[in-house]
């Protein structure tokens, strides 16, 4: 199993530490258009490179929010203004999002479209970095609203609400569960049209939006992912005043492949290589209807993914001679560890005895999992300040599972849902159009600031959010 960083979060500090760890990857970016076939051929075998390496992901880690998502350019363009619109009438912003696309992905096959994308556009040198938890809902929900999961209220795939007892799943649609203001909500607000094709939360009816029936798709797994991508094309096909200013689409891919095999499999490797042909039948589209150039596309992905095998596993049933964790105090399990006992237990009191005997060296792994009441969990986690999220959170080291009890079963896949500070959790962030400036190369900055850069695009007033004012104008172009 290939892994970027292996490190684990110690009491007394609040940013992962590098420990002992076989290989990291070096993210090599090829100086012709061939590309490398597998995730090996990246890896650096000099130490030299491997130190320095090393080196760049601690300074990237151990920064602070506000850092990671301060934006200085690598390498500018040489226009310095925006392009003119030559065939819309307004701006318009199709985000496209793949489930699951690592960082680094792009360079794991010929991907002739995305590279066009990225030559003519601009892209986040070293990934994008998603909130925490790393898990889809919560982070599609973040670049919606351009909020942390503590203020936006999609705190995980599924928790429970304490109050009510009432429990949220993939397929809850009541506005109490949604807060915030997605972007579909910003553009109705303004009299614009919007469209969305299974982006997480969209369908939701709230506020001026309505998940109009010919611009809000429901979500449907048997729709081919070609057939959404002509389904957004075919919106330019309409006069221009009905064309949606915003279009949101979302694909699974290559998530599902990344959970079933791991990171590194071939299958993944064949994903992304259809990933890059959606892409291109994206541009073709709008290259025939004359609107390329006009439209400003941003590729993002929600999370990375890591390889996870048998002998990085975590029982809590271990824990009996310090204390019992009972099933029903355990809203989830891996990879972040989220428990609410009764309310006549002391929260304290059970973080404490956890803490103990993963301490002891008698439990397996037991170093490799910390446990927080939730108010001392790093503030850069933004994710102490909300009633939905359980009192005691563990956090647990990049690869490694917990799991009640030994079940046996042989497992070695991929996951995420790990935090956000290392490295395989990151994804892509590419955009391109008219306030994109030619291979333009920015550093990584945390995925709450699309929000603004959206807004900015579409010239329109957003929602007060956890982004940076600043953000939008330190990467976009000056309009015309």
């Amino acid at each position: 199993m290939a892994s970027d960083s292996l490190s684990i979060l110690t009491e007394n500090e609040h940013k992962p530490l590098p420990i002992s760890t076989p290989k990291r990857e070096q993210i090599d970016r090829p100086n012709s258009p061939s590309k490398p076939c597998s995730f090996i051929s990246l890896v650096i075998s000099s130490s030299v490179a491997l130190s320095a390496t090393i080196a760049l992901a601690f300074l990237f880690f151990s920064t602070s929010t506000a850092t990671s998502s301060s934006v200085n350019p690598v390498s500018t363009d040489h226009h310095s203004v925006s392009k003119s619109l030559s065939k819309l009438k307004r701006p318009v912003v199709i985000i496209v999002s793949f489930d699951g696309f690592r960082f680094g992905y792009q360079y794991k096959t010929d991907t002739p479209n995305i590279d066009r994308l990225i030559k003519n556009g601009t892209e986040t040198e070293l990934g994008l970095i998603p909130v925490f938890p790393t898990l889809t809902f919560p982070n599609h929900y973040s670049i919606a609203t351009g909020l942390y999961p503590t203020s936006h209220g999609i705190i995980n795939n599924k928790f429970t609400d304490p109050t009510t007892g009432e429990q949220f799943t993939l397929r809850s649609r009541e506005p109490k569960w949604w807060l915030g203001e997605p972007l579909w909500e910003t553009v109705a607000n303004h009299g614009l049209k919007a469209a969305t094709y299974f982006w997480p939360g969209s369908d939701v009816k709230k506020g001026s939006w309505i998940c109009p029936k010919d611009y809000c798709m429901l979500y449907n797994s048997s729709v081919t992912f070609e057939e959404r991508v002509d389904t957004v094309l075919n919106y330019f096909d309409l006069t221009s005043d009905e064309i949606p200013s915003l279009m949101a689409l979302y694909l699974e891919d290559p998530d599902s492949q990344g959970h079933e095999v791991g990171p590194d499999d071939p299958r993944v490797t064949e994903s992304v290589a259809n990933v890059d042909k959606l892409v291109g039948r994206l541009i073709t589209g709008l290259e025939k209807r004359g609107s390329f150039e006009d439209v400003h596309i941003i590729m993002v992905g929600d999370h990375g993914m890591v390889g996870t095998c048998d002998k990085k596993l975590i029982f809590l049933d271990d824990l009996l001679k310090w204390i019992d964790i009972p099933t029903e105090w355990v809203q989830s399990y891996t990879p972040l560890l989220a428990i609410r006992p009764p309310a006549n237990y002391s929260s304290a009191n059970v973080v404490a005895k956890m803490n103990k005997g993963l301490k002891s060296g008698n439990v397996t792994n037991g170093e490799y999992l910390r446990v927080y009441l939730k108010e001392d969990l790093p503030s850069r986690l933004h994710y102490s300040d909300s009633e939905r999220v359980p009192p005691i959170i563990g956090l647990v080291a990049e690869g490694f599972k917990i799991e009640q009890t030994n079940s046996g079963i042989q497992e070695c896949a991929g996951a995420h849902g790990y935090d956000n500070a290392y490295f395989s959790m990151r994804t892509i962030f590419i955009g391109h159009g008219p306030r994109f400036a030619r291979g333009k190369k920015i550093q990584s900055f945390e995925n709450v600031e699309i929000y603004n850069l959206v807004t900015k695009i579409l010239k329109i007033k957003g929602a007060s959010n956890n982004g940076t004012k600043s953000f939008a104008k330190d990467v976009l172009l000056p309009s015309r």
